[in-house]
């Protein structure tokens, strides 16, 4: 005998709906000697947010904004990785260099004139990352000059997969330093003295 199953209420979707995102908890506080991935971003947890190099670097900024985020990551028309886009690169002097170089006005740049490219991009290795130190972390951000980091896994055919992003501003919020101080300082000792100040 085939059972029957109650059918459930429907009723119209409201405008201005919005829709559930994930979600991942950062710890509140760390220290330089904590796990790595206890600052990074986990891809698998939480969705990162995109933009196409054919979109305008006013949207994108709008977009930073909307999302609470200082980076965006740069998708190809297949979904693969083009670039990284920066609060930096939109507020910087790359777009003043692109008007002097190619004129235009500033509603013309597009993400793709002040990005940086896929063959710029720097990543650290998901293995690695496990096995490392929220201070390793930071180091290395500061060594290279950089605000982000990519964090790659790589597939047995070799193919890399982004899979987490670290933010220097992020670490320093949970590393409980002003923000502002942290990322002047530029090697471990003078961090460490930053961190120590702000606790």
């Amino acid at each position: 005998m085939t059972r029957e199953f109650e059918i459930l209420k429907l009723s119209r979707l409201k405008t201005g709906s919005s829709y559930m995102r994930p979600r991942q908890v950062l710890p509140e506080h760390v220290n330089l000697s904590d796990p790595a991935i206890t600052v990074m971003s986990d891809l698998s947890k939480v969705s990162v947010v995109v933009v196409r190099p054919n979109s305008t670097m006013d949207s994108a900024n709008a977009k930073m904004i909307r999302y609470g985020v200082r980076m965006l990551l740069v998708l190809d028309s297949n979904d693969q990785v083009a670039g990284l886009l920066t609060a930096t690169d939109i507020l910087g002097e790359k777009p003043m260099r692109f008007l002097q170089n190619m004129g235009g006005t500033h509603a013309d740049i597009m993400v793709r004139d002040i990005m940086s490219t896929q063959r710029e991009l720097d990543v650290m290795n998901i293995d690695d990352v496990k096995n490392a130190e929220v201070g390793q972390i930071v180091a290395t951000l500061k060594k290279f000059g950089r605000q982000h980091g990519l964090v790659v896994a790589e597939g047995v055919d070799g193919r890399q997969t982004v899979c987490g992003i670290f933010s220097i501003t992020q670490i320093a919020r949970q590393l409980g330093s002003q923000v502002q101080s942290f990322e002047l300082a530029h090697t471990l000792a003078e961090i460490e003295a930053v961190v120590s100040r702000g606790q």
